[in-house]
C-alpha cells in the first residue's frame, strides 16, 4: 500500500482567522480556566449528568498528582482516569506554544512536568488512584481501571511536549511509561496476556515509536491490538481474580456492558462492524490505522476500512457527531440516528478526527478528509462555548429545555454548556484538537504534497518548497494558493475538491484549467519556481435528506453550505420549531453577519409554519389540511447553537 504520512514540515502558521480566533481562545481563556479548574480554584457547577459520579464542585485532578508526589496528604478523588484531565490540558499546552509562546505558561507546564516525574514510581508505573489507594490492585482489574488509557494520555502529552520544547524529562517519563507497561504485558511467562477496557495505549505507543524510532514501543502496541479478544473472557477472569464483588469495582456498573462494548469479543480481524462506547471504538481505529501503516498489517487495515465504512454510512450524523444513546455512550444500530436524545460525544468527534487523519496518511482519498472537515467545523467544534468557559458533553441536532427538564429520558442533553463535568474528558480533548489543527492540513507521500483542508496557512516544506494558501473559509469558497519552488523540485501538488461541492473551477497561474478528479483529489505537476492557483468551490446552500433508512430523519431536510450544518433556534425564529416546513427546492438566502456570534454566515429559508392549537384543543382530532403562513426560517452554523438564549432548537425540520 502506498503510505502517506504527515509531511515533514518546517513550519506551518494558521492564518485563518476563523482558526485564529478559536486557536487564541485556547491561549488565552481555555488553558488559564482549566488549569484553575484542575486546582481546584475556579468557582464552577459541576454538571448533574451520567458522569458526574457524585462529585462536587472541584476536579482534584491536580491535587492527586501531588499526593502520588507525597507533597500532599490525602485520599485519590474522582475516576480513575483524573490523570488524563491533566495530560491532556498538558498535550494542548504544547501544541499552543508553536503559535503563541508563553513563557509564563511554560514555567507552569516545566513546573507540571517535574511533578508528574516526581508522582513517577521508580518502575515507571504512574496512575494516581493505585499509588493512592490501591497499590496492591494494579493491572489487575483492566476493564474498568483505564491504568494504560491513562498512561498512554501522559504518553502523548510526553511526545508533543518534547517536540514543542525539546524537554527531555517529558520525553524520559514517556519511555519510563512504556517500558513498564512492556514489562508487564505480553505473551511470555509471568506477563499479563491482556489489555485495557479503554483503547488508547496503541495510539499513544505509536506516536512514542514515531519520535524515539525505538521499534519495541510499536511492537508493543501491534501487541495490543493483536490480542485483543483472543481471550473474551479475559476481563472476567481478571474480575474473579481480584474479588468478585460489586464494592471492589473501579467504576460502578462497568461490569454490566458485554464483551462486544469493549471491542474484546473476538479478534479484531474478525470484527465485522464496530460495536460499543464510540471514543473507545474511535481511539482503537486510530491506533490500527498508526499501527497498520508502519507493520503493513493487512488485517489491521481491513479491519480500519470496515469500520470506517459502518461508521460514516450508517451511523454518524450529519454533523460528524457519534455514539448514538446515553447507555454507555455508544453505537446502537445501523441507520439507528435519533435526533433529540443523541449522545454524540464531544470526545467522540475528536476521535474521529484522529481516525480520519490517520486513514488520510494511508490512502489519499477525500472522504477522510471529508469527514475531518465535518467534525472541526460542526461536530468537535460544537463542544466549546464561544467564550472558551462552558462545553457540552452531548452534543443533540434536536433540544428542547422543556423535554431535558421534565423528561428523565432527555435528562443527559444540556440546551447550555456547562462549566466542567464530573467526568472532564471533552473539554481538555478538544482544546488539544484546536491547538493542533495545524498538523491537519497537509499529508505527503514520496513527492506528493495534499492540501485537504480549506484552513488558511503560510507552510514550508523540505526542498524549500513554500505554500501560502488564503481564503474566508468557511463563509467563502474562494481558494488562493501561492507555491514557491525555490530549487525547481519536482512535485505533485494536490488539493481536494469536497463531495459538497458540486463542481470547482480552477486557474492555474491565472488560466482556466480543468482536471480530472481522482478520489477527491486534483493533481498539479509542479516544476517551476512559482505557481498560483484560484480554486472556487461550490458554497451554494443545499437542503439535504439522510438516506431512507434512518426512520428519525424520514420527511425531514437539513440545511447545509459548504462543510457547515445550520441549525434553527429559538433566538431567532417563534416555537415551536417542529411546526416549521421546508420544501427541498426551498429559497435560500446567505449573508454573512459579523456581529453575530463572533461572526457567522447566516441562511434565510423560505418555510411555512402551521399555526399552532390553542392549550384548550381536543389532544387528538380528525386530520385536515392545516393552515399555514409563510415565514423566513433564520439558521445559524450548528456550532454555535446555545451561546444565547435557552431555548429550542433543532438540524432537522419537516419537510
Amino acid at each position: 500500500m502506498q503510505v502517506y504520512t504527515a509531511p515533514k514540515l518546517n513550519k506551518v502558521k494558521v492564518t485563518s482567522d476563523f482558526w485564529k480566533r478559536y486557536r487564541e481562545l485556547v491561549v488565552k481563556e481555555v488553558l488559564p480556566y482549566q488549569w484553575k479548574v484542575m486546582n481546584d480554584e475556579a468557582d464552577i457547577s459541576i454538571a448533574e449528568d451520567p458522569q458526574n459520579n457524585g462529585q462536587d464542585k472541584n476536579s482534584h485532578a491536580v491535587a492527586n498528582l501531588k499526593i502520588a508526589a507525597g507533597e500532599m496528604k490525602g485520599h485519590h478523588y474522582g475516576f480513575p482516569f483524573q490523570d488524563t484531565d491533566v495530560y491532556k490540558w498538558l498535550e494542548a499546552a504544547a501544541y499552543s506554544f508553536g503559535y503563541h509562546p508563553n513563557p509564563d505558561l511554560k514555567k507552569i507546564t516545566d513546573n507540571l512536568i517535574d511533578l508528574i516525574a516526581k508522582a513517577q514510581d521508580d518502575d515507571g508505573y504512574l496512575s494516581t488512584y493505585f499509588q493512592i489507594d490501591a497499590p496492591e490492585r494494579k493491572f489487575k482489574r483492566l476493564q474498568q481501571s483505564h491504568e494504560l488509557y491513562t498512561m498512554g494520555h501522559y504518553i502523548e502529552a510526553g511526545v508533543a511536549y518534547y517536540n514543542a520544547t525539546g524537554n527531555e524529562k517529558a520525553l524520559d517519563i514517556a519511555k519510563r511509561m512504556a517500558d513498564c507497561i512492556d514489562n508487564n504485558f505480553g505473551l511470555e511467562e509471568g506477563k499479563i496476556p491482556g489489555y485495557d477496557g479503554h483503547p488508547e495505549i496503541e495510539l499513544a505507543l505509536s506516536r512514542l515509536y514515531e519520535v524515539t524510532q525505538d521499534k519495541k514501543y510499536l511492537d508493543l502496541a501491534h501487541y495490543f491490538l493483536t490480542q485483543r479478544g483472543q481471550d473474551p473472557a479475559f476481563f472476567e477472569k481478571q474480575i474473579k481474580a481480584d474479588g468478585d464483588s460489586v464494592d471492589r469495582d473501579l467504576i460502578p456498573g462497568m461490569r454490566d456492558f458485554t464483551r462486544e462494548y469493549y471491542l474484546a469479543a473476538e479478534p479484531i480481524k474478525d470484527q465485522k462492524v464496530p460495536h460499543g462506547h464510540a471514543v473507545r471504538v474511535v481511539y482503537l481505529c486510530t491506533g490500527m490505522a498508526y499501527v497498520a501503516r508502519y507493520t503493513g498489517d493487512k488485517d489491521l487495515l481491513a479491519a480500519c476500512d470496515r469500520f470506517w465504512n459502518d461508521i460514516v454510512k450508517r451511523q454518524m450524523y450529519i454533523t460528524g457527531n457519534i455514539g448514538q444513546t446515553t447507555t454507555g455512550e455508544a453505537f446502537t444500530y445501523d441507520y439507528d440516528l435519533p435526533n433529540d436524545t443523541d449522545y454524540g460525544e464531544t470526545c467522540a468527534s475528536v476521535g474521529m478526527s484522529f481516525f480520519a487523519r490517520q486513514m488520510l496518511n494511508i490512502h489519499a482519498k477525500g472522504e477522510y478528509a471529508d469527514v475531518l472537515e465535518k467534525e472541526l467545523f460542526n461536530g468537535a467544534l460544537s463542544g466549546m462555548s464561544l467564550d472558551g468557559k462552558h462545553f457540552f458533553y452531548v452534543n443533540p441536532l434536536e433540544a428542547d429545555p422543556a423535554a431535558s427538564k421534565g423528561n428523565p429520558g432527555k435528562s443527559h442533553v444540556l440546551t447550555h454548556r456547562a462549566d466542567w463535568f464530573g467526568c472532564a474528558c471533552c473539554p481538555a480533548n478538544l482544546a488539544r484538537l484546536i491547538a493542533s489543527v495545524d498538523e491537519y492540513l497537509y499529508t505527503e507521500s514520496g513527492d506528493t504534497i495534499l492540501s485537504h483542508q480549506f484552513i488558511a496557512n503560510d507552510a514550508e516544506f523540505d526542498d524549500g518548497i513554500k505554500v501560502s494558501q488564503t481564503n474566508h473559509f468557511p463563509w467563502s469558497g474562494d481558494i488562493h494558493y501561492e507555491i514557491e519552488n525555490p530549487n525547481d523540485a519536482s512535485f505533485k501538488f494536490g488539493i481536494r475538491i469536497p463531495s459538497w461541492s458540486a463542481s470547482y473551477e480552477l486557474k492555474v497561474n491565472g488560466g482556466a484549467k480543468t482536471l480530472p478528479v481522482k478520489d477527491g483529489f486534483i493533481y498539479l505537476d509542479v516544476d517551476g519556481k512559482s505557481l498560483t492557483l484560484d480554486l472556487k468551490l461550490d458554497m451554494s446552500t443545499k437542503i439535504m435528506r439522510a438516506n431512507n433508512r434512518v426512520s428519525h430523519d424520514f420527511g425531514k431536510v437539513a440545511v447545509q453550505r459548504g462543510p457547515v450544518v445550520y441549525a434553527a433556534e429559538q433566538a431567532d425564529n417563534e416555537a415551536p420549531l417542529w411546526l416549521y416546513q421546508v420544501s427541498p427546492d426551498a429559497k435560500t438566502d446567505y449573508h454573512f453577519d459579523e456581529k453575530l456570534l463572533d461572526g457567522v454566515g447566516v441562511v434565510k429559508v423560505a418555510a411555512k409554519r402551521e399555526k399552532l392549537d390553542s392549550d384548550e384543543a381536543n389532544l387528538y382530532t380528525e386530520a385536515k389540511s392545516e393552515e399555514t403562513e409563510n415565514v423566513d426560517l433564520t439558521m445559524i452554523p450548528y456550532y454555535a447553537w446555545a451561546n444565547r438564549e435557552n431555548g429550542q432548537m433543532s438540524v432537522w425540520l419537516n419537510r
